[in-house]
C-alpha cells in the first residue's frame, strides 16, 4: 500500500492541468485500456442489455429491463446452451429505439381451437360433438385473433356481444368455460404470457314450473311420427335428445326384455344405463323398427340407427340434423292452428 501511494505521489500533475487517460498499452493484456472516445460512452437506459435467463417449467425464458419495464418472453427451447445462444443473439442486435414488447404471441385462436378439440379427443374429458359446437360458436367471434389480443377487455366485449343477442347467462357461461380452457392449455404450452381474467355470469333462477302432460301431448300432436317418438322418449325417460336418443342403435333395444340400454360413455356422466320401456314406448319402437326395415330394403343396405335421416344424401345415416327442421315445422303448424 505504501509503495503504491509513493508511485502515485511521484506522478502528480502540475497545478491546473486536468487529468487525461493514458493511451499507452498496458503490460497486462487482460486489463483493457481506458478510453474516453465518445462512441464508448454508455447510451440511454433502454439501450443497455440487461437480459437474463430463467427456467419456467421445462422451457427457458428470458427477462430484460426495457425503458424501466420488465419484459419476459419465451425462448422456446429446453436446452440451456441453445437458450444462451438465442439470448446472446438478441443482445447483440443494435437498438436505436426502444424495443417493442415482444410477449405478443403469434398464435391465433384458430390454432388454439384445433388444439383444444384434439385435447378433448385424446383425454376424453368432454363430449367432443358438444365441445365442437361451442368452439365453432367462439370461432365466429374470435376467428383470426391472436391469443395476446384476447385480454380481459376483449372477453368483456364478447360477453356484451352475446348478451345483446338475448342469450341466457348459462349459455354464455358455457362458452366462457370453453374459452378459458383453450387459453389455459395455450398458457401451459408457453404460447400465452398471461391469462386474462374471465368472470362467469350469475345464472338465472331455476325454473319454477314443469311441462305438464297435457301441454306435452298438445305439442306432440303437431310432430311427425318419428320425431314424436323421439320427444316421447325424452319426456318419459329424461334422456337428452342430441347426445343420448338420436344416436341410439337397434342393438341397444331389447324387444324381448323390453329394455333400452345406454352403454358406458354414452351419457354426460360417462355411466351406462338400462331402463324398462313402457308399453307405449315399446309399441312406438316396434313401429319405428318396421319403418327402418322398409328403408333398408329400399336402399339395399343395413341401417343400424334407430332414428336415421329421412331425406337427402344422408338418408339412412344418423339423423341428428333433422331435429331443427322438424321443430320449425311443428312451430309453424302450431302457429297456424292457434
Amino acid at each position: 500500500m505504501r509503495r503504491a501511494h509513493a508511485i502515485l505521489s511521484s506522478r502528480k500533475l502540475p497545478r491546473g492541468v486536468p487529468w487525461q487517460p493514458s493511451t499507452r498499452t498496458l503490460d497486462n493484456p487482460a486489463i483493457p485500456a481506458i478510453s474516453s472516445s465518445p462512441e464508448k460512452e454508455s447510451g440511454p437506459a433502454w439501450e443497455m442489455n440487461m437480459s437474463s435467463l430463467y427456467l419456467r417449467g421445462s422451457t427457458w425464458w428470458a427477462k430484460s429491463n426495457e425503458r424501466g419495464k420488465v419484459v419476459r418472453w419465451s425462448l422456446r427451447t429446453k436446452d440451456k446452451r441453445e437458450a444462451r445462444r438465442r439470448l446472446k443473439l438478441y443482445d447483440s442486435q443494435p437498438r436505436h429505439e426502444p424495443m417493442p414488447v415482444r410477449v405478443k404471441s403469434p398464435i391465433t385462436w384458430d390454432t388454439t381451437a384445433t388444439a383444444l378439440l384434439e385435447y378433448y379427443r385424446d383425454f376424453g374429458t368432454r363430449h367432443v360433438p358438444e365441445a365442437t359446437k361451442q368452439v365453432h360458436t367462439l370461432t365466429r367471434y374470435f376467428g383470426g385473433w391472436t391469443l395476446a389480443a384476447i385480454d380481459t377487455a376483449a372477453v368483456q366485449h364478447y360477453v356484451s356481444h352475446e348478451r345483446s343477442k338475448g342469450l341466457a347467462a348459462a349459455t354464455v357461461n358455457l362458452r366462457l368455460a370453453t374459452l378459458r380452457k383453450a387459453l389455459r392449455l395455450a398458457y401451459e404450452r408457453d404460447e400465452l404470457e398471461k391469462l386474462p381474467v374471465i368472470r362467469m355470469l350469475r345464472p338465472a333462477a331455476p325454473r319454477a314450473r314443469f311441462f305438464e302432460a297435457h301441454e306435452f301431448e298438445a305439442v306432440a300432436a303437431q310432430l311427425p311420427p318419428d320425431l314424436k317418438l323421439v320427444v316421447r322418449l325424452a319426456y318419459v325417460l329424461g334422456w337428452r335428445i342430441d347426445s343420448e336418443i338420436l344416436p341410439l342403435q337397434w342393438r341397444q333395444v331389447d324387444f324381448v326384455e323390453g329394455t333400452l340400454r345406454l352403454p358406458p360413455g354414452g351419457s354426460k356422466n360417462r355411466d351406462g344405463r338400462v331402463v324398462y320401456l313402457t308399453p307405449e314406448l315399446k309399441a312406438g319402437l316396434a313401429i319405428q323398427r318396421s319403418w327402418v326395415l322398409a328403408m333398408e330394403r329400399e336402399l339395399g343396405r343395413v341401417i343400424p340407427h334407430a332414428f336415421p335421416q329421412t331425406y337427402g344424401h344422408r338418408r339412412g345415416y344418423s339423423g341428428r340434423i333433422f331435429v331443427g327442421r322438424s321443430r320449425k315445422r311443428a312451430s309453424r303448424q302450431g302457429a297456424g292452428k292457434s
